[in-house]
């Protein structure tokens, strides 16, 4: 399996979790086709379409990520970047050998 898609499916192991980031992944593929066809009709008053998609789309992954326990991708590289904690994978559902195979440190906080 391809090592990012593996990392992947440790930090998303609640099927919560899955189910909404397999909602919302989709959509910001659609938020950007959305933004292209609403440039190319010159609709500008539907600005709120593709926006909305985009907060909608993040709002369920952050739920997800809440349901899971851990952060979000975008959050740990984040916290990575300023030196904060972080919870790269949430501990209740982390086995140390998942977290090794993930490429990570069992106390990666």
């Amino acid at each position: 399996m391809v090592s990012w898609m593996h990392r992947w499916l440790v930090r998303h192991q609640h099927p919560a979790s899955r189910l909404l980031h397999a909602i919302a992944i989709p959509m910001l593929p659609w938020a950007g086709y959305l933004v292209i066809v609403q440039l190319q009709d010159a609709a500008w008053s539907l600005w709120w379409r593709p926006v909305g998609l985009v907060v909608l789309s993040y709002a369920l992954q952050w739920v997800g990520h809440r349901v899971e326990g851990n952060d979000m991708g975008e959050m740990v590289l984040l916290k990575k970047l300023v030196g904060r904690p972080y919870v790269s994978i949430a501990p209740r559902r982390s086995s140390d050998r998942a977290i090794r195979a993930a490429g990570a440190s069992p106390r990666t906080r």
